[in-house]
């Protein structure tokens, strides 16, 4: 199995949404944590569970329980995650991103 890493912008919007969703009702913002943790080992387990979406490899999975969704891309050594990102919010906004 490969391991993960995430992009550091992509780090901080999880603590964002974490914080929001906390703030919205106790309890709240570590289902959401739970529920990117467990779609980082879905996608970890089978990188492949999705189409590229683009012809860089690109793939994108949609958390379970939240509108959010993980877009990553399987390299030689690892899985490099480029975004958790709203559903709803700037489409897009992480295209520019790269691997560290």
């Amino acid at each position: 199995m490969k391991r993960l890493t995430i992009h550091e912008d992509a780090e901080a919007e999880v603590d964002e949404a974490v914080r929001f969703y906390e703030g919205r009702r106790p309890g709240l913002g570590k289902r959401l944590r739970e529920d990117i943790e467990k779609t980082f080992t879905r996608i970890m387990r089978s990188p492949s569970i999705s189409v590229p979406i683009d012809d860089q490899g690109m793939r994108k999975v949609r958390l379970r329980r939240f509108p959010y969704t993980v877009y990553y891309v399987e390299l030689d050594r690892v899985i490099w995650v480029a975004a958790v990102a709203h559903q709803k919010r700037r489409p897009g906004y992480w295209s520019q991103r790269g691997p560290s």
